[in-house]
């Protein structure tokens, strides 16, 4: 895992729409020069400042959303830019709302601050480790594959999280 990596562009003739390069990129943070996909995946964590958001129905709704609006502009994103390139990080937000979602919908406590960085530190672990199926869709090259292994990393954080709240360590 390379943390800082050069935006190269693959095929300079591809134009890239701006909705898809908004969307694919979530609003420019996965142009940050250092850990686009960690920024991408604090940047996910805003919307918990908006209160409907905690709700699991709400935040359902926004990943389904945003995984097909992620996947469709995923598509252009790698035909300028190459396989999988950190341009992308709505594939990051989607993972770490889905762990957040696994947390709110089936912890026994209630969204924290400690929690949410505790489920960010989780997410980012499996994020970056790629325990199968998610290193099989990583090795896929595909818009769907860059969306579906940061859903299997979600999930797997999600589930570790959910397990971690009902022991009672600190934070949760």
């Amino acid at each position: 895992m390379r943390i800082i990596k050069k935006k190269k562009i693959a095929d300079p003739e591809v134009v890239v729409s701006l909705p898809a390069i908004v969307t694919g990129s979530f609003f420019y943070t996965g142009f940050f020069p250092i850990a686009s996909g960690t920024v991408g995946s604090l940047a996910a964590l805003l919307i918990f400042f908006i209160e409907p958001a905690l709700k699991p129905v709400v935040l359902l709704s926004l990943v389904i959303i945003f995984f097909a609006a992620g996947t469709l502009s995923a598509r252009p994103i790698m035909k300028r830019y190459g396989d999988d390139p950190s341009v992308i990080v709505i594939d990051e937000v989607v993972g770490m709302w889905i762990t957040i979602l696994l947390f709110i919908a089936f912890g026994k406590t209630e969204l924290s601050f400690f929690n949410a960085a505790a489920c960010f530190v989780f997410f980012r672990l499996f994020d970056i480790i790629k325990i199968q199926p998610a290193k099989y869709f990583d090795e896929s090259k595909s818009a769907f594959g860059v969306m579906m292994d940061d859903v299997i990393a979600g999930i797997y954080a999600g589930i570790v999280c959910v397990i971690i709240s009902y022991t009672g360590f600190y934070p949760f």
